[in-house]
């Protein structure tokens, strides 16, 4: 049993409850970890094969990293690794091989041999997460490209306008806290006029369409009736 890690890049402190792309065989059994990784919290989107995962990623789906379970499909893994890699640059993979497997060159950022224990694998995976620096802000499912004012939530991905950007990372650096309407809106908007904030409540409304699962029934960005807004990630 070994493990290989190539590559740089990531931060630390990483994000919990990512999304991962886990390609397995169809008819995986043992060992398959798409249901294990479901229980650790992790957002999983299963495919059975390396052309459905490039598919899924031209429907737009973000994930935070993609595991290969090579060893499922009685692979090397290298052809969809390198397949992925061609697709984006900076997309962390994580490969699984069976023990007598020898891969060189596959683009993957981690090989990790079987067996090990799922432990083992979410402790890997959380190791290629992005984390937190100066132009990245991650909480639960939120992960915040300040640079580029762009938020990934849920597998999907939005350009936030200047103002929404303001909004957003606001209530990150509050995150849990109920922020009193006004208050929020003097310190999004730069003003001292507080007496109309439903410039806010719209913007509040084009928040929820960027990061919630369902914005119609918000589980993050939640209203606290008679007082304001809490982010609760």
């Amino acid at each position: 049993m070994d493990e290989i890690l190539t590559g740089t890049g990531y931060y630390s402190s990483p994000m919990t409850n990512a999304t991962i792309l886990a390609i397995e065989g169809k008819h995986a059994g043992p060992p398959a970890f798409a249901a294990a990784l479901r229980k650790k919290g992790f957002e999983v989107e299963s495919v059975s094969s390396g052309s459905q995962a490039l598919a899924r990623l031209d429907d737009k789906l973000i994930p935070e990293i993609v595991v290969v379970n090579a060893a499922s499909m009685r692979t090397t893994g290298t052809r969809i690794c390198q397949a992925l890699r061609e697709k984006t640059a900076t997309l962390p993979i994580l490969l699984i091989l069976e023990p007598n497997k020898e891969v060189c060159n596959t683009g993957a950022n981690m090989v990790l041999r079987l067996p090990f224990t799922i432990q083992k694998l979410v402790n890997r995976i959380r190791n290629l997460l992005p984390g937190d620096d100066k132009n990245s802000i991650h909480a639960g499912m939120i992960r915040l490209d300040v640079e580029n004012s762009i938020v990934h939530s849920f597998g999907k991905q939005s350009r936030l306008t200047p103002h929404l950007m303001r909004l957003l990372h606001t209530l990150l650096d509050h995150r849990g806290e109920v922020f009193e309407r006004k208050a929020l809106f003097s310190q999004v908007w730069e003003t001292d006029y507080t007496e109309d904030t439903r410039t806010m409540d719209v913007h509040i409304s084009w928040l929820r369409q960027a990061i919630e699962a369902d914005p119609k029934n918000p589980k993050l960005l939640k209203t606290v009736r008679g007082v304001g807004y809490r982010l609760d990630v």
